[in-house]
């Protein structure tokens, strides 16, 4: 193990908070001496299926932990998802039914292995404590706080002064996530930087449990692709750790120069006075760099070359895919061999609807052929063979096969 110092300096890169950090300093002092390995918690609430970039900031966190011969405790919430996370927001969560949870619960695991050692993992579900609630341990439970210290959350208070409501079963959560780390008796616990107060609560429950308080340790929110807010699916600006590797690192490339230093330090591992030389010198190389690290720790050193060819190709070159997926058109969709193109572009998938594909067609993105003949009018009927190529931009593009 790590002398203490070492793993210190280690686990503060990228970290937003560290409360409290002389408590964290003692902790690892212990641990080395004893051989003993702190217990470190991260909770997940499976509501959704689709892990992003901005999921492994604590993650990666979380492995570290692991490396440094620590021991990692992955919560899944299958208990707490039923209420939802309040944390960061302004409105009450959606709620999801048991059956949603678990199989969010199974895809989740799956995805979260490709960040963390799974094998070397202890998982945990809270409904193993929280299904033999009766209803005197939840009033015990709430008894451990006030509500003019649930009211001090950030979110709750933006929400009582615009006047939106703040459902009871909501104040649960933090208390529930306290609870978490009873159970668990973690030594410290991971969070973005939103959820501080439910990770504090946790000290105060274990406090009062006879336990020797966790560290709370946050991280920064991970900006997404457009530069500005949070990483989402909703807002279209994230990247899934389950992409492949060439959308992986195309989507970095789209990134705007000013977020390189953050993802550099919290998607990786490289040493801070390294990625500033990079930018410094040549931002698109180390943008190239960047999204070799990112596509490297997914697929593989050889993946992450291939991406980079495979985008050089594409956007520098003007050549189409490597790869180009074949998209069906039934011959009897067909009037003398020829579609409108709106329809067809319906049809390969490349549009929603016709109204779709005919804004596509007045931006100047469709191309079709070798030469890539540009269409420049929506109501333009194409002659469509197998085996054309469509494209609609430089990303997406499809190989007609007639059926």
């Amino acid at each position: 193990m790590k002398p203490a110092e070492e793993q210190l300096a280690l686990i503060r890169r990228g970290v937003e908070q560290i409360e409290p950090l002389d408590e964290l300093k003692k902790k690892l002092e212990r641990s080395v001496q004893t051989g003993k390995p702190l217990r470190v918690k991260y909770g997940i609430d499976p509501t959704g299926i689709d892990v992003h970039l901005g999921h492994t900031v604590p993650l990666r966190k979380l492995r570290l932990f692991q490396e440094l011969g620590h021991q990692a405790v992955l919560i899944i919430g299958n208990y707490t998802a039923l209420v939802g996370d309040p944390s960061g927001r302004d409105q009450t969560r959606a709620r999801l039914t048991p059956e949603q949870v678990e199989r969010n619960a199974q895809d989740y695991l799956k995805q979260v292995s490709k960040v963390i050692d799974i094998s070397k993992t202890e998982v945990r579900h809270n409904g193993e404590w929280f299904g033999k609630f009766s209803f005197l341990d939840v009033l015990a439970l709430t008894s451990k706080i006030t509500m003019q210290r649930m009211l001090e959350r950030d979110d709750f208070t933006k929400r009582r002064n615009a006047g939106t409501a703040i459902y009871l079963h909501e104040c649960l959560y933090p208390l529930m996530q306290g609870h978490d780390s009873v159970e668990i008796r973690a030594d410290i616990e991971l969070g973005g930087s939103e959820q501080l107060f439910s990770l504090m609560v946790g000290r105060d429950l274990q406090r009062d449990a006879g336990q020797e308080p966790q560290i709370c340790v946050t991280l920064p929110i991970l900006r997404g692709t457009d530069g500005t807010r949070r990483m989402g699916k909703s807002l279209g600006n994230y990247i899934g750790v389950g992409e492949p590797a060439y959308e992986q690192f195309a989507k970095t490339m789209s990134i705007p120069d000013t977020l390189l230093r953050e993802w550099y330090q919290l998607l990786t591992d490289r040493a801070e006075a390294d990625v500033l030389d990079l930018i410094a010198s040549e931002p698109m190389n180390a943008k190239k760099q960047l999204g070799r690290d990112i596509v490297k720790f997914y697929y593989g050193a050889e993946a992450a070359v291939q991406a980079q060819e495979e985008w050089v190709n594409r956007y520098t070159k003007g050549s189409d895919p490597t790869d180009i997926p074949d998209a069906p058109v039934a011959k009897a969709d067909l009037t003398d061999g020829k579609m409108l193109i709106g329809k067809l572009l319906v049809q390969l998938g490349l549009a929603k609807s016709n109204n779709e594909g005919a804004r596509a067609v007045q931006g100047g993105g469709v191309t079709i052929g070798p030469d890539k003949e540009k269409i420049a009018d929506p109501k333009a009927v194409v002659a469509v063979t197998d085996g054309l190529i469509v494209r609609v931009g430089k990303r997406n593009v499809v190989r007609v096969r007639l059926a």
